[in-house]
């Protein structure tokens, strides 16, 4: 059975959120200050009373409560809840984003179409993880094992040779709210190899983090793995080789741009 992604594991947990009693004019302060944001939780404490959106603002006094326009009757998610549920939640819906609460009622977290998106492009699942086992071992006849470390990004070999700039941004929003997946590598007898992540380990550098958590698979037979040779082919021996391709989109993107 496959493993199904939850809405914990996605969600931004460290969520802003704004009182029923601040006004109409607070509130389009700092939707116009916020990175990004277009509208609020409402909360008393840790209870959501309602959303608040920055069309709830338009031709309201300014002096107006928030209670007064908020939209009280709102779809929540559940920390438990698979992401693909959430995903139909919020494209039947239309909301780009949901509050996440507990079974109490309290505000844990907050889950958005992107979030969604990025579940379903980027996951290190353990089920991903052993698959590349099982492939090294059919490839080249050896036993592996598997486990879960913090490993530091200079001691990483990468397998590949570029990135692009405009995908480091979005893994830059992950490490920034701690939602970033682990990478996968390959620990062989002379190498750390980077099998998968090598985005999240540029925006890391990107932000000055050193150490990311890892699922480290280990080679203790001594063979050459096809990675290793391809890596020494193109010149990688340390992250530093990656190149960013800063002003170039992912190759899918300009190919979906020149057949429409």
């Amino acid at each position: 059975m496959s493993e199904k992604a939850t809405v914990n594991e996605y969600m931004t947990q460290d969520v802003q959120t704004v009182s029923p009693t601040d006004t109409v004019a607070d509130v389009a302060h700092q939707i116009k200050n916020s990175a990004g944001h277009t509208g609020f939780p409402v909360s008393e404490g840790r209870t959501v009373e309602g959303v608040v959106t920055a069309c709830d603002l338009l031709l309201v006094d300014d002096e107006a409560a928030i209670f007064t326009v908020m939209t009280e009757d709102i779809i929540v998610a559940h920390p438990d809840m698979a992401v693909v549920d959430a995903g139909r939640v919020i494209l039947r819906s239309g909301i780009q984003k949901l509050p996440v609460v507990d079974d109490a009622g309290n505000l844990v977290g907050i889950i958005s179409n992107t979030d969604v998106v990025r579940s379903q492009i980027e996951r290190a699942t353990p089920e991903k993880v052993g698959k590349l086992m099982r492939t090294l071992e059919q490839i080249h006849g050896i036993s592996v094992e598997q486990e879960r470390r913090s490993i530091t990004l200079d001691n990483l070999v990468p397998t590949q040779s570029r990135v692009y700039g405009d995908e480091l941004e979005g893994r830059q929003y992950e490490l920034e709210r701690g939602l970033a997946e682990p990478l996968v590598t390959i620990d062989t007898a002379g190498a750390l190899l980077l099998a998968d992540g090598h985005h999240r380990v540029m925006a890391a550098t990107e932000v000055g983090i050193d150490e990311m958590e890892a699922y480290v698979i280990i080679v203790d037979d001594p063979v050459e793995l096809g990675m290793q040779r391809t890596a020494k082919k193109e010149g990688l021996y340390s992250i530093d080789d990656i190149e960013i391709v800063e002003y170039g989109r992912h190759p899918l993107v300009e190919t979906t741009r020149r057949l429409q």
